[in-house]
């Protein structure tokens, strides 16, 4: 295992971290999490360097924390640093701070977090828990030793992430979605750089996005791939495409197989900034390319078609919609339509013809709208 800097911290993590969100299911319940095989894979990953992992309070519908609690026994929680997740959605007055705190404690049979982070902040979800006065509380967790360190991981625009960043200086640690495709992505490579030169860690979540790089790539995608001077599975380029970026602490897979954490753990071992050859970056480069060429809807997500006369959220639905067509996963996509607000979704358009007079690009919205409705609607092929 190979072993990186963690912001200012005089410790060590692993390159690659343990994440508890997608673990093994029985009859694909994600409630029922596979605990002999769970187990395996976590204490095989702790045996060979990961000493890092990640949970939090509603993976596998609010079961992953107690699974942890087991799975770390036989000294194997004393062998790696833990982080969970306050779940800043459910926080509605400041004493559920401590509630859900003493709550996730007792659930992972532990008596201190390692790293606790505020989970998924926004525009929305930062000035609420902000504003409950979670710093105050937090300099209280930190000075009793319930909490080791204080971070948060984020979803939402890089001008929120950084007014978070610059909101206190208890932040060690932040957590964001980054890979290869999201390099513009919320915080993206900008947030990453802004972080990192502020001295916070920088967590990596979503490195595969969800899987969607490796699970169904494109013949003309593993076309490139195959070109590469340095055979590599998708997964490989993926995760060392990260590790090869110095500002980058440590990289976390959701891992749901024994061959996933015996591949990942043997990738790691290899991996280090600066170790990647220009032309592999360059056939990263025209992967991302081809991807992008393979996007159906050309939206930008600039938004002048908001706001929405019948509150379609437009550019949303056209995300979902292109990310099942370019990475060929329509069931994970069709999950992401069923989370969206019922008053958002696109069999709500009227076909008014407002948008296509805002539209830079000339994308004829109602027509799209009706097939991306269509594709993510069909309830016969919707996860259970």
């Amino acid at each position: 295992m190979k072993y990186r800097t963690f912001g200012k911290l005089d410790w060590k993590p692993s390159a690659l971290g343990f994440g508890a969100m997608r673990l093994p299911r029985i009859n694909n319940d994600p409630g029922q999490i596979d605990e002999p095989e769970a187990t395996r894979m976590i204490r095989y990953a702790i045996d060979h360097g990961v000493n890092y992992v990640d949970t939090a309070y509603p993976y596998h519908r609010e079961t992953s924390e107690t699974f942890l609690g087991r799975a770390l026994q036989d000294g194997y929680r004393e062998r790696i640093k833990l982080a969970t997740k306050l779940p800043c959605w459910k926080v509605e007055t400041a004493e559920d701070f401590d509630r859900f705190l003493d709550e996730q404690l007792e659930k992972l049979q532990t008596n201190h977090i390692d790293f606790y982070l505020l989970h998924s902040l926004g525009a929305e979800s930062w000035p609420k828990v902000r504003d409950l006065g979670v710093l105050h509380w937090a300099e209280g967790a930190l000075a009793d030793g319930r909490i080791g360190y204080l971070g948060f991981s984020f979803h939402d625009k890089v001008e929120v992430f950084q007014e978070i960043v610059d909101a206190t200086s208890l932040w060690t640690f932040c957590q964001i979605q980054h890979n290869f495709m999201d390099v513009d992505y919320q915080a993206g490579t900008r947030g990453l750089r802004y972080a990192a030169g502020k001295g916070l860690a920088v967590v990596i979540m979503e490195p595969l996005r969800g899987g969607m790089l490796t699970q169904h790539v494109p013949p003309s995608v593993q076309q490139i791939w195959d070109s590469a001077p340095v055979r590599r599975t998708p997964a490989d380029f993926a995760l060392q495409w990260l590790w090869n970026q110095p500002e980058i602490s440590l990289v976390l897979s959701g891992m749901s197989t024994m061959d996933q954490v015996v591949e990942n753990v043997e990738s790691a071992a290899r991996s280090g900034p600066g170790t990647m050859s220009q032309e592999e970056l360059a056939i990263i480069a025209r992967v991302r390319e081809e991807y992008e060429a393979l996007c159906a809807i050309p939206c930008t997500a600039c938004e002048y078609c908001l706001p929405c006369p019948s509150g379609v959220n437009i550019p949303e639905i056209f995300e979902i919609y292109n990310n099942a067509v370019m990475y060929g996963d329509e069931q994970r996509a069709r999950m992401f339509y069923s989370w969206l607000d019922e008053n958002q979704r696109a069999n709500l358009c009227i076909e008014c013809g407002e948008c296509l007079e805002k539209c830079p690009q000339g994308i004829e919205i109602p027509d799209w709208l009706a097939r991306a409705h269509e594709l993510l609607c069909k309830e016969e092929e919707a996860p259970a």
